[in-house]
């Protein structure tokens, strides 16, 4: 198993901004950026956290791949409908203010929908979904992404891992919080297992041929994931025909680019990527707090019906991300030695040391 060291949230926190800083990023949106990235890291999802801060983020503002400035521009408005242009900014950023768009819109008129194009990879979906959650209302998070995904029958990528994101609050129990790939896993999944030096799971990936391979490196390196599902056998059009609706939602009605058009990290073109957002205002449906009465006695069934054999406990989405977060935050956030070392060569590069003080280590699978 791979070695893990434990950092502070507010250490990494200000690494993490400063780095932003030093390539010229404002304060507000540097500190925006590193909070989408550090939720990953904290919940448990690292294939979207530190891990990309340089491989992605970096590299592409040392080119000027990535405006500095994220000027966000209205393309069209209507009374619950917002379209957007990023400018080839921070997807974080951008993103951040088209969810607080939707949200007030929502206020307005019971529903709120904005898109964005012309953007960049905006981390976990999740983030953006869940900003509805103190408003009463129900957050939807789309985005589009670099062409990493073979569709059914295919061995070429060139769909994106293309997620999708719920987040609907509860009474008593934690809010429900979906935010998956429409691949079996996202592509950072399996750079986890190739920084570890390890074989990834049968069926996450095809080689350059289309064969179903257990090698991290043969799909990094001219394969591509599955759809969710898999192979035909295994149903795996249904996660191709998600990852195309998301791709007409981020992709088609934002204006942005699409399918094989989205550019790649390692190519010195704007990236193009595409977002989706909505926020529904729960009330406008229905009073909130039957609402949150049903969401716990549905979340209650699921949780209370009968296990499989060796099974103690039936998980809603977004409960393990919530408990890992709480343990997080009181013990340290964990970073895998890998990508420790990647984060000193980066904040190097940047001139912003990284020079934090681990407050332990832990051995841990990746899954």
């Amino acid at each position: 198993m791979p070695k893990y060291l434990l950092y502070k949230l507010e250490d990494l926190l200000g690494f993490t901004e400063a780095f932003f800083r030093k390539y010229g990023v404002s304060e507000e949106d540097a500190h925006i950026a590193a909070d989408v990235l550090l939720s990953a890291d904290l919940r448990g999802v690292e294939s979207h956290g530190l891990i990309r801060l340089y491989t992605y983020y970096g590299s592409r503002l040392e080119k000027g791949l990535i405006n500095i400035k994220t000027p966000v521009t209205v393309v069209q408005e209507g009374l619950a409908t917002l379209a957007l242009d990023a400018g080839d900014g921070l997807g974080q950023v951008a993103a951040y203010h088209a969810m607080q768009s939707a949200i007030e819109k929502a206020r307005q008129v019971g529903v709120g929908i904005t898109t964005v194009r012309n953007s960049n990879h905006y981390g976990i979906a999740g983030y953006y979904a869940m900003m509805a959650l103190p408003e009463n209302m129900i957050g939807v998070s789309f985005t589009n992404a670099q062409p990493l995904v073979a569709p059914t029958y295919g061995r070429t990528a060139i769909l994106g891992t293309n997620p999708i994101a719920v987040a609907a609050p509860a009474a008593n129990e934690k809010p429900f919080v979906l935010d998956m790939a429409t691949s079996i896993v996202p592509i950072g999944r399996v750079t986890v297992y190739n920084k570890a030096n390890q074989p990834i799971p049968q069926g996450w990936g095809i080689d350059k041929d289309g064969k179903v391979t257990t090698d991290p490196a043969a799909v990094l390196q001219g394969g591509a994931l599955l759809p969710l599902g898999g192979t035909d056998v295994l149903r795996g059009y249904k996660g191709y025909g998600l990852a195309l609706l998301v791709d007409i939602f981020s992709g088609v009605l934002a204006g942005s680019a699409f399918g094989a058009d989205v550019a790649q990290p390692g190519t010195d073109r704007s990236a193009r990527v595409g977002h989706f957002f909505a926020a529904l205002r729960i009330d406008a449906f229905r009073p909130v707090e039957d609402f949150r009465r049903d969401m716990d006695a549905l979340m209650q069934q699921m949780k209370n019906a009968p296990k499989a054999a060796g099974e103690e406990r039936i998980y809603i989405h977004g409960e393990k991300e919530f408990e890992l977060e709480e343990q997080y935050r009181k013990e340290g956030v964990p970073v895998m030695e890998p990508v420790v070392e990647q984060l000193k060569e980066a904040g190097a590069k940047a001139g912003v040391a990284f020079d934090l003080t681990s407050v332990g280590e832990v051995n841990r699978s990746k899954e």
